[in-house]
Formats: C-alpha cells, structure tokens, sequence
C-alpha cells in the first residue's frame, strides 16, 4: 500500500507549498482538495494552467495525486444546490487529467442543509435515496464524459451509512465508476473490540472488489474522532483485513494536524511492515 495524506492537512494555497509538506511529512500519496491551489474546494472554474500547476507539483516533490475531493451535499433539500454541486462536479472532473488523477472522492449527502456531515433524520427515506439514485446516476455521466472514477465512502452521517447501504447502491447503479472508499472509523462510533472488527471484517469483504482506496483516522473510546494510532481502532486487524483481499492501493490518512502528520506515517508505516502492537500505539 502507498501511505498518503489529505492534502490540506497543510497549509498553504499554492500546490508545490501544499504537496512539497506531504513529501517532508513521509508521504508519497495525497488526496488533493483545490483549496490547495488557492480556490474554492469545489470551483465553479479551474483553469487550465491551474490544473497543470497541481501535476507539476507532483512531479517536482514526488507526490501522487490518487484522488481530488468532489464532496458536495448530493441529496441537499435544495434542488438548486445540488444542481450548483453537479455543475462543479463536472468543472472537477473535466481538469483531473490534467491534475494527473482519475479518481474523484464525493459525499453521498444528508438531508441536513447547513452541515454536509451531518446525520438527519431524513436520511433514511425513500425519497433520500431516489434523489442519491438520480444525482450518482448525473455524476456517472459525467465520469463516463471525463473517463474518471467515483469514490463513495459509507459514513454513519449521510444517506450511504453502512457497508451494506453501499454495496445496494452498487447494485442499484450497474456501473463499473462507482468505486469505494474505505474508512473504518465511519462505520462506529463506540464499539467493543469484537464488534469493531466484525464491522470492519464485514465491510473489507462485502466491499472488495470495489475499494480503491482505504482511509486511516481513529476514534476515541468516547465516540470522536483522533488521529490514526491515537484511539481504539484496530490497525493491526484492519490493514490485515486489507492485505488479505489484496488490496494494494493508497492508505490515505485525514483528521490530524500537520504537527502530527510525521507520527502518523511513521506509525502506519510500522504498522504495514508488521511491527504494530494490537490497538494503536
């Protein structure tokens, strides 16, 4: 596996700033977000030289760009809104290649209007999940226009909030675009040590053939959110579940400072080689 990193773990609006931390912090992958480069996460304009600038960037630290975020509310209670999203997902996809990168990562949404990471009620609706069918359904067309992938990641806060609501929506789309990607530390909150990795085992197997990438972040014993090492989550079991499918993409870490990035690589680094103890650190 290729550790990477969420590339606005860093500060910085020019991508050789951005991407030259990445390489520094011990990693040769990142998901790159266009704030990045000075824009808005999901712009309604990328300019040509704006996306080759990413690609160069890369080039020059040695960084490779496995994915740009796409994430905007896909089944927002405004139509309108989710229109504007499309619209940038298409702006997105139409620069990827020139961003050297052929995988968009995207929000399967909530019906909460305000906070796109956040549960809702709603969610769990039919009329939820006919509005996601239509907008992945405008977001596949687009994929097939730019001859990009999709990358949804089950979370517990939108409408694709488990494994199995994920591998429904697979099937409900027949379509080879609509990858996965894995987070573990989405799919619970607070668990037991054998709950958590029968979850975790569960989703590694039902989701196989479709994970393109894996997410590394961890959860406190209370139910939020630490750095990868830092929590209760089972990297040992995890990785392991990975290696044993063949799962041989990027391991991409988010929700860490850049202060911890270093500790996080070096810890995941250990890990894959086999030195990691159980738990975390």
């Amino acid at each position: 596996m290729k550790l990477g990193i969420f590339a606005k773990t860093f500060e910085g609006t020019d991508p050789s700033t951005v991407l030259n931390s990445v390489a520094r912090a011990g990693f040769a992958a990142a998901q790159y977000n266009m704030a990045c480069s000075g824009l808005p996460p999901m712009p309604e304009m990328i300019a040509e030289v704006e996306a080759r600038a990413v690609t160069e960037a890369a080039r020059m630290s040695g960084v490779e760009i496995v994915a740009v975020s796409g994430t905007y509310n896909m089944i927002h209670p405004d139509p309108a809104l989710r229109q504007a999203g499309l619209r940038n997902l298409a702006t997105l996809a139409a620069r990827c290649a020139g961003m050297s990168t052929a995988l968009i990562t995207l929000c399967t949404g909530t019906r909460d209007p305000i906070d796109q990471w956040k549960a809702h009620a709603d969610n769990d609706t039919p009329a939820a999940w006919r509005d996601l069918l239509e907008a992945m359904g405008a977001a596949i067309e687009i994929a097939e226009r730019y001859n990009v992938d999709l990358g949804i990641e089950p979370e517990l806060a939108n409408v694709v909030n488990s494994a199995e609501k994920a591998h429904r929506l697979i099937a409900a789309l027949k379509s080879p675009r609509v990858k996965i990607v894995l987070d573990p530390a989405n799919l619970f909150e607070v668990a037991t040590l054998d709950e958590q990795r029968r979850i975790v085992s569960s989703a590694v197997d039902l989701l196989a053939d479709r994970i393109v990438m894996a997410h590394a972040k961890d959860r406190n014993p209370d139910g939020s959110f630490a750095a990868a090492g830092k929590g209760v989550l089972d990297y040992v079991h995890y990785l392991g579940r990975l290696k044993a499918i063949g799962f041989g993409g990027s391991l991409v870490t988010h929700g860490l400072s850049a202060s911890e990035a270093a500790g996080v690589a070096a810890f995941l680094k250990k890990t894959l080689d086999g030195e990691g103890a159980g738990k975390g650190r």
